[in-house]
Order: C-alpha cells, then sequence, then structure tokens
C-alpha cells in the first residue's frame, strides 16, 4: 500500500481523481487477514502456523469435532473478525420486513404463495385448471398447461384414495414481481440451499381418485394445488393434509377462506418463530437461517394447553424422511452423494408421484449445505414442455435429476448413464436386501427390480460403518426419525470434509485488510488455481476429518467441472467481493473527507460526494455485508460535505440521486 499524507496534492479516494499519497488505511494486526468464510471450524495444517501473510489459517482449530467443517458465510454464518466481532451484515439488526415496506391487501399472501389450483379431469378436454385464487394471479397458458399434467398421477399404478407430491416447473420469462425487494430481504437470511430459484415453481399437490358412479368416468379426479417459490416442502405438505380433505367436501367458499387465512400470516422472515393460522389450527414453525449450525434445527415448542386453539408445531419446514427414501438403497447412500455431488444425470424410477418427488428431493439435499446448482425435477411426465430436451439422444444427457413414473421413461432414458429404480416405500420394518450395482442393459422396463444401474466406479472406499448402523437400527425397531438425523449427519459430515479444503484455499485469496485504501478501488481477489488448489491437499485434505480412504484428487477433479462447483465458487466470489466492497466503504468512513474536500477544488468535491451516494446505493441495491452505523456515519460525512459548500451547489446536490 502507498505511504500516507494528504494535502494539497492528496488524492481523491477514488481512482478517477488525482494520483498521489493517502492516509493510512485501517489495519489488522501484521499477518491477519480477513478470516475465510467458516475458518473457525477449519482443521489445523500439519506444516505450522507460520503465516504467509495470505489466507494462512493454520493456527485455528477446529470446534465441535471432526467432520463439521467450513462452510461459505451463507451457509453457516458470520465469522469473527478483527478482535473476536463479527465482520458481516448481521452486526445490525435488520429491520423489521413490515416496517420497510406498507403492504397491500394479496401481500402478505403472495410472499407465501403464488396462487392456489384446483385441477379437474374433463371427459373431453382432459385436465383443466378449474380454479385460480386469488382471481388476480397470473399464470401463461404454457405454465398452465404444465400445472395441468404435473398435477395428475401418470403411471400404472392407480394411486386409488388420497396421494401427496410435488413438482417443479419452469416459470415463463418477464414476469414482473411487485414484492421483489421485500421477497429479496427475507431471501438473503436464508442457507444458500434455501433460496428461491426465481426462474421455477414448486408445485405441491393433493391429488383424490375415489369411485362415483354419479360421473360417467365412473371416477373422482381431482387435484388441489399450492404454487409457490419457496422449496418448503414439509410446511407445505402438512398444509395441504389439513385443508385438502375438508375443500373437497366444502368446495369454493373454503378455499377463500384457507386463502384469506394465510394473507393474515406474517412475512416468511428466516430465524423467527412463526405462528400460522389456517382454519382454526395454528401452525408453530421456524424457517433456518445461514447463521445456524449445520446439522442442528432448533426446537419450536407446542403452545401451553391453555390456548384455546390447536398448535401444530413443526419440526421442519424443508426436510424429507431421507432415511424412509434411501431405504430401497441405503447400500449405496455413499455413491449416490457423489453423483449428486458431481452434477451427474440421474433418473428416479418409481410407482408413484409421491415415491418419485421424496426421493428427488432427498436426493438433492444429500450434498447439503451445499447447494444443488442444476435442475431437478421431482416428478416429470412426457408431456412436461422440456420433455424433449431431456430426452434427445443427439447428444449427453444434462445434468438433472427426474424423478418419472410413466413406463414409458424406461426405454426413453435408457441410455443415460445412472437410474435408480425404487419399489414402494414403506416403513422400514425390516432389514433390506443388499443389492448389488446393476448394469445399465438389466434395465429393460420400469417393471425391472429395484436398485442402481450405473457403470459409475466411486472414487471413495465404501463406509462400512454407516450401513451396519443403520442396518442395527432396524434390528431394533429405532423410529426412523431418528435413523434420518443419522443419515443427515453422515451426509453433512462428509460434505464439509470435502469442502474444508476449497473453503481454506479459497480464503487464501482474499486480500489483506491493510491493503485496502479509501484512495483507491478495492483490491481483487486472486485468480483460482487448480493447480494450486491441489497441492494444498497433500497436507490439509479431506484426510483431517474424514476418515474414508479413496481417489479423493479425483473426485475434487471430476468436481471442478461440474455445475456444483461453478455455483458453489460463483456464489463465494460474490460474498468476498462485497465483503472488499464493504470493507473499502468502511476505510471511506475512517477518513476525514470534510478536511480532504477543503484541500481540493469544487469540482473534485461534487465528483466525490456523488461517488459516495453512488456507494450508498450500492450497499442498498446488492446488500453489503456493512454496519447501519458505518452507513450512517457515511451520509453524515456527505451532509457535511455538502453544508460546507456554497449555497447554489448545496440546493443542487442535496436533490442529486445517483445512478
Amino acid at each position: 500500500c502507498p505511504p500516507g499524507g494528504a494535502g494539497p496534492s492528496a488524492p481523491q479516494p477514488f481512482p478517477a481523481g488525482p494520483r498521489g499519497g493517502a492516509r493510512p488505511s485501517p489495519r489488522l494486526p501484521a499477518g491477519m487477514v480477513w478470516p475465510p468464510l467458516g475458518a473457525r471450524l477449519a482443521p489445523p495444517t500439519p506444516s505450522g502456523s507460520g503465516g504467509s501473510g495470505r489466507g494462512d489459517v493454520s493456527h485455528l482449530t477446529p470446534r465441535g469435532g471432526a467432520g463439521v467443517g467450513a462452510m461459505s458465510r451463507r451457509e453457516r454464518g458470520p465469522e469473527p473478525g478483527p478482535g473476536g466481532a463479527e465482520v458481516a451484515a448481521e452486526d445490525a439488526e435488520p429491520e423489521s420486513p413490515d416496517q420497510c415496506l406498507s403492504l397491500l391487501p394479496w401481500d402478505r399472501f403472495s410472499a407465501w404463495l403464488h396462487c392456489v389450483c384446483v385441477v379437474g379431469f374433463d371427459l373431453e378436454l382432459g385436465q383443466a385448471v378449474e380454479v385460480i385464487y386469488p382471481p388476480h394471479s397470473k399464470l401463461t397458458d404454457k405454465e398452465k398447461t404444465n400445472i395441468c399434467y404435473l398435477s395428475f398421477p401418470d403411471s400404472n399404478s392407480g394411486c386409488l384414495g388420497d396421494t401427496q407430491f410435488c413438482f417443479r416447473f419452469r416459470r415463463s420469462p418477464g414476469r414482473k414481481v411487485s414484492l421483489c425487494c421485500f421477497l429479496d430481504q427475507l431471501d438473503r437470511d436464508l442457507p444458500v440451499y434455501l433460496k428461491k430459484d426465481s426462474a421455477y415453481y414448486y408445485g405441491y399437490v393433493y391429488f383424490r381418485q375415489v369411485r362415483d358412479k354419479s360421473l360417467k368416468r365412473g371416477y373422482f379426479q381431482k387435484s388441489l394445488v399450492l404454487i409457490s417459490k419457496l422449496p418448503y416442502v414439509h410446511l407445505f405438505r402438512t398444509m395441504l393434509k389439513q385443508i385438502a380433505p375438508e375443500y373437497f367436501e366444502k368446495s369454493e367458499a373454503f378455499l377463500e377462506a384457507v386463502c384469506s387465512d394465510i394473507d393474515r400470516w406474517p412475512p416468511p422472515v428466516p430465524g423467527k418463530v412463526l405462528q400460522l393460522p389456517l382454519m382454526g389450527l395454528i401452525m408453530k414453525l421456524r424457517i433456518p437461517t445461514y447463521r445456524d449450525k449445520p446439522g442442528t434445527t432448533p426446537i419450536v415448542q407446542n403452545m401451553h394447553q391453555a390456548d384455546a386453539q390447536i398448535s401444530m408445531a413443526l419440526p421442519t419446514v424443508h426436510e424429507v424422511d431421507l432415511f424412509r427414501c434411501f431405504c430401497p438403497v441405503f447400500f449405496h447412500i455413499q455413491m449416490l452423494w457423489e453423483l449428486v455431488l458431481l452434477g451427474e444425470p440421474l433418473v428416479v424410477m418409481a410407482p408413484s408421484p409421491a415415491e418419485s418427488s421424496e426421493t428427488v428431493l432427498a436426493l438433492v439435499s444429500c450434498i447439503s449445505p451445499l447447494k444443488y446448482c442444476s435442475d431437478f425435477r421431482p416428478y416429470f411426465t412426457i408431456h412436461d414442455s422440456e420433455f424433449k430436451e431431456y430426452t434427445t439422444r443427439t447428444q449427453a444427457p444434462p445434468s438433472v435429476i427426474l424423478g418419472v413414473t410413466n413406463p414409458f421413461f424406461a426405454k426413453t432414458l435408457q441410455h443415460w448413464p445412472h437410474i435408480i429404480r425404487i419399489g414402494d416405500i414403506k416403513f422400514p420394518g425390516e432389514v433390506p436386501k443388499q443389492v448389488k450395482v446393476k448394469k445399465l442393459k438389466n434395465l429393460k422396463t420400469l417393471d425391472s427390480k429395484p436398485g442402481v444401474y450405473t457403470s459409475y466406479k466411486p472414487y471413495l472406499n465404501k463406509d462400512e460403518e454407516i450401513v451396519k448402523q443403520l442396518q442395527k437400527g432396524v434390528q431394533q425397531k429405532r423410529p426412523t426419525e431418528a435413523q434420518s438425523v443419522i443419515l443427515r449427519r453422515y451426509f453433512l459430515e462428509l460434505t464439509e470434509s470435502f469442502i474444508i479444503p476449497l473453503e481454506r484455499y479459497v480464503a487464501s485469496l482474499m486480500p489483506l485488510q491493510k491493503c485496502i485504501s479509501p484512495w483507491k478501488s478495492p483490491p481483487q481477489l486472486r485468480q483460482f488455481s487448480q493447480d494450486d488448489f491441489m497441492k494444498t491437499l497433500e497436507k490439509a485434505g479431506p484426510q483431517l476429518t474424514s476418515g474414508l480412504k479413496g481417489d479423493w484428487i479425483g473426485l475434487y477433479r471430476h468436481f471442478l467441472k461440474s455445475p456444483n462447483f461453478d455455483g458453489w465458487f460463483r456464489s463465494r466470489q460474490k460474498e468476498m467481493t462485497q465483503k472488499l466492497e464493504a470493507l473499502h466503504l468502511e476505510a471511506l468512513c475512517n477518513e476525514n473527507l470534510v478536511f480532504w474536500s477543503q484541500k481540493h477544488t469544487e469540482v473534485e468535491t461534487v465528483d466525490l460526494v456523488l461517488k459516495l451516494k453512488n456507494k450508498l446505493l450500492q450497499a442498498d441495491r446488492e446488500h453489503l455485508p456493512v454496519k447501519t452505523d458505518t452507513l450512517k456515519k457515511l451520509q453524515t460525512h456527505i451532509n457535511d460535505i455538502i453544508l460546507a459548500l456554497p449555497d447554489d451547489l448545496q440546493d443542487i446536490l442535496l436533490k442529486t440521486g445517483t445512478t
């Protein structure tokens, strides 16, 4: 960094101004860098703690046991900065969303759901959307068509009675969202794997098929569907279980009352215990935040018995019954984890939408808290608008996980490299038999035996311990919820052991805080080098937190070419760049900018004011991790500089916005 020295020749705090010396920027202790996101849990490196001055975190030791490692700030939470202070936006208590926005009718509803649809079967038209509520909700014709076909089972299983499942489909582009800023504010506090994807909708379905001789077809067939951007599968499944049976008896008036209840719900604020009234029932739940320690779920206590209304506490908003989903193939869970981590094309063939959707969601969640960055379709039909794109043989299968039930897919997707055949998922009351991985040529029909059909050879040796632990649980009749906890913890520790070395290396790309000068643009991150990263694995690889043997190097090389790495690295790159912008803004606040302006021309001072205003706008627009006090201090600097200018300039600058 250049030496200080403010005076007549001192530079402007931006590169556009005159060049020259600068005041010393705020400094950290020698050798200290901005802590890597997750460094507090990173294992020690055997090479010692003589820091190189660039991202050396060898002096940091793990907390909470081996295998619980480093995640990004959005995945695990704010990190301690110099002196133990947290260096993130979370230092300041965020304003309540209700205080930030004057909510209009149906805005609360829209924060949770896009709309509610009723899909029925017409003898002449086939499936048709009969009701959309609220009536002003907009769906394109393409979206309606997708909802129609995805809301009905597409299999030979019959699905008599009531069936629940979910699907995911692509939104039509160009739709404006009136609550965009409001929802973005809520979204930024979520773990990365729960952030909404604006390009997709989820559909949560309650399908009823019962015999009815009064109808020409002889059957009553109808689906109640909740359309939402939120991946809260357990919450919406619970909602449908409460309201759908009654809706089929009472029809439209009941649906209107349900939607009115939802429009009185508080916003889906992460980290708060929310009470959601629904037709005489109160659901209590808590949406996770990125500050939560991965693998933990704060308990939401039931209301006191004296409460007049019935209360239901939801232990989770998004998790599926992991063990129940993986039970038919749990001898291969480690291989499936690798396939999902690497973004390999996967097909789940199941007898019904319930089994296919739950299994796909379980697969996507097994690399949590990493986000699965490719497309996934819990339930996919031959009528889907992207059917041709995903089934063509003219190119390699895309990186996507499909859940299918139609026997037609057994032939259409036979060229896919990895196929999971799931039988009827029942409560695991007996130890499933070990089934070997089958060759793809043995899969000819959807009636083939359950198992995993692939020629893939795992990079890591099989972990027999987790299989024995789960088998023992089945023999001892351990509750499936407890089995799921064990399995989820296993996946979590495996994922974290894999990602710790990447987190540590990426943290080393961050410049030292002492190199951040208010008189220059924020420094750039160093480039990611695959060769440099691979060199770190010998002494600071996953072997420090995982006992698994195998070709870890090969697994990393494959992962670095995957969509999941690309998505993860882009997210980390964005966070670190925003952190540099925030530190640069803090460095500006620590300067005597009024004194600087007195030593420079009016033109230079006006230029400074406009650029400082742009900095404030950027901090708000990009949600930079800056303390509220810092923003207030910068605004005070701007006001003081303006008040020191002539009256005519004051009037102009006070009215001038920024771009």
